[in-house]
């Protein structure tokens, strides 16, 4: 299969501490833009989802998003922090032992004291092994959704090579009347020429005629591109810039037979040519 650089997932895990949310989206790039959108407190994972991310995807601008929210005090309450609660209350003795006239805490007191109540955090481990799920999730909804849109690309492409084809069948057969009515046009100058004794014209149009009338390379060489195209898009894997290459030399070649063009219909063949070769192109940008 082929895949195309455009795609989006999402994924999303529900824990005691909160929700967390993980996107992927990605559009055509040259080479693999990846760009990752966390909390702070995520960034020590950067690494290694960077390294999950380019080990499938070789190319595209693609956007790493991931979100948490946490859950509201009713249904994640704080904890008391013992070890601060202990240590307050020793403090509060030694204090009142120098100074028994020291009013004595209270509650609400304690309970304002900074760093008092917590929420229980998410070890390292655990959040971890969550996101790196997300990821994997996502990065198996992406790969679907990009190889959806591989198929119509591919799809796509392979018509507009059978469109191709179809002109360098027309075109071929149209060669030998073209050559016998240029030749009879060119006759009649050469008769002209010969009269005059002007050599040097007389070359320049025998040259003329030989550069217009050699097309079969042309239309060879077209042939050969397209069995390529067929072959690649066969094989599958990471070929936008072999499919690119192969647009380049399409398209010189559907130039040159248009330039060398002796014939209205032949001309109109190699124009509808470049045309799909155009529309080819401008789809294998979005191909990794």
């Amino acid at each position: 299969m082929i895949f195309s650089m455009t795609g989006f997932a999402v994924a999303a895990a529900e824990l005691d501490a909160g929700s967390f949310s993980l996107e992927l989206r990605a559009v055509n790039h040259r080479y693999l833009d990846l760009q990752l959108r966390m909390p702070d407190e995520l960034r020590a994972l950067e690494p290694v989802l960077r390294e999950t991310i380019a080990a499938q995807l070789t190319r595209g601008k693609v956007e790493c998003r991931i979100g948490f929210t946490a859950r509201s005090s009713e249904q994640n309450p704080a904890q008391l922090n013992h070890t601060l609660l202990r240590q307050l209350a020793q403090w509060s003795d030694e204090v009142r032992a120098v100074l028994p006239e020291a009013r004595e805490l209270n509650v609400a007191d304690v309970l304002r004291w900074n760093g008092m109540l917590h929420s229980p955090p998410l070890s390292a481990d655990t959040l971890r092994s969550t996101i790196l799920d997300l990821l994997n999730q996502a990065l198996g909804e992406f790969a679907a959704a990009r190889m959806r849109e591989g198929e119509k690309l591919q799809e796509f492409l392979l018509q507009r090579v059978a469109q191709i084809e179809v002109q360098c069948a027309t075109v071929a057969p149209r060669i030998p009347s073209a050559i016998a009515a240029y030749e009879e046009k060119l006759a009649s100058r050469l008769q002209a020429a010969m009269q005059n004794g002007d050599d040097e014209r007389l070359h320049q149009e025998i040259t003329l005629f030989a550069s217009k009338i050699d097309v079969d390379e042309e239309l060879s060489r077209l042939q050969t591109h397209l069995t390529e195209m067929r072959r690649v898009l066969a094989q599958g894997g990471t070929v936008g810039k072999r499919l690119d290459f192969l647009m380049q030399e399409l398209h010189r070649e559907a130039n040159t037979l248009g330039s060398k063009s002796v014939d209205a219909e032949v001309s109109r063949a190699a124009m509808d040519m470049k045309l799909l070769i155009e529309q080819m192109r401008e789809q294998i940008q979005n191909i990794e």
